[in-house]
C-alpha cells in the first residue's frame, strides 16, 4: 500500500507517519506540506492508493479539495485531518464520501486506532458524532462499496451460494471469497447472514 500524507505542520505529520508504519510496517509513506505538492505526486504516483489530507492549508479552499483529488485517482481513498471540530462543517465533509474524519487534537491512542480501522477498511468518524451519524455512515458505506461487493451483496441477499455467485459473476470462487471478506470489513459484521440484515436496516438491498 502506497499513503500521502499533506499536511503543512511538520510534527503532527512525522507523527501520523510514525503510527502508521507502527502499525503496517510495509506500507510506503510519502509526505507533502501543501496542496499543489499533493496534486504533483498524485499526477505522478498513480498507484497512491490513500491519502491523509489537512483541509486547513494554506493553499487550498477545502469545498474543491475532494473533488480535485478524485479526478486523478478515481479510487482513491481520503481521509480528513484537521484542527477544526465544526460540527456542521465534519458532516458536510463526511457527505463527500471520503474514509474518515480524525481531529488533530485526538490522542495518540484514538488517533492509532481510527488509523486501524481504516487500514482495515472500515470508516472512521469522531466519537461525538457516532450516535447521531448513523444515516450518513449508511450512505458512505454504501458508496464505499465497489460494484463487485454490491453485486455480490445482492446475491447473498438472494441465498446463493458462493460457487453460484461466482458462475454468475464469471469469476473464480477465490474471488468470490475476497469480495464477501471486504463487505464484511465495510458492514463491520461478521457472516453473511449479518451482513444481509445489516444492509437491509441501512437500506443497501
Amino acid at each position: 500500500m502506497k499513503i500521502l500524507i499533506a499536511d503543512d505542520h511538520a510534527l503532527f505529520r512525522d507523527h501520523l507517519a510514525l503510527i502508521l508504519e507502527e502499525i503496517a510496517p510495509e506500507t510506503v509513506i510519502i509526505q507533502v506540506s501543501a496542496f499543489s505538492q499533493a496534486l504533483k505526486i498524485l499526477q505522478k504516483e498513480q498507484d497512491v492508493n490513500l491519502m491523509f489530507v489537512d483541509l486547513d492549508m494554506p493553499d487550498m479552499k477545502w469545498e474543491d479539495t475532494v473533488l480535485q483529488l478524485k479526478e486523478i485517482i478515481n479510487d482513491l481513498q481520503i481521509v480528513v485531518i484537521s484542527a477544526s471540530e465544526d460540527v456542521r462543517q465534519i458532516r458536510k465533509i463526511i457527505n463527500m464520501n471520503i474514509k474518515g474524519y480524525i481531529p488533530k487534537r485526538a490522542d495518540s491512542k484514538i488517533i492509532k486506532e481510527a488509523l486501524k480501522k481504516i487500514l482495515n477498511g472500515s470508516i472512521y468518524i469522531p466519537p461525538a458524532l457516532e450516535n447521531t451519524q448513523n444515516e450518513t455512515v449508511s450512505k458512505m458505506i454504501g458508496k464505499t462499496l465497489t460494484n463487485r461487493q454490491s453485486q455480490v451483496l445482492d446475491l447473498i441477499a438472494q441465498g446463493k451460494s458462493n460457487k453460484q455467485i461466482a458462475y454468475e459473476m464469471g469469476v473464480s470462487e477465490a474471488t468470490v471469497k475476497l469480495h464477501i471478506n471486504a463487505l464484511l470489513r465495510s458492514l463491520k459484521v461478521t457472516n453473511r447472514t449479518q451482513a444481509v440484515v445489516t444492509a437491509q436496516k441501512m437500506g443497501l438491498i
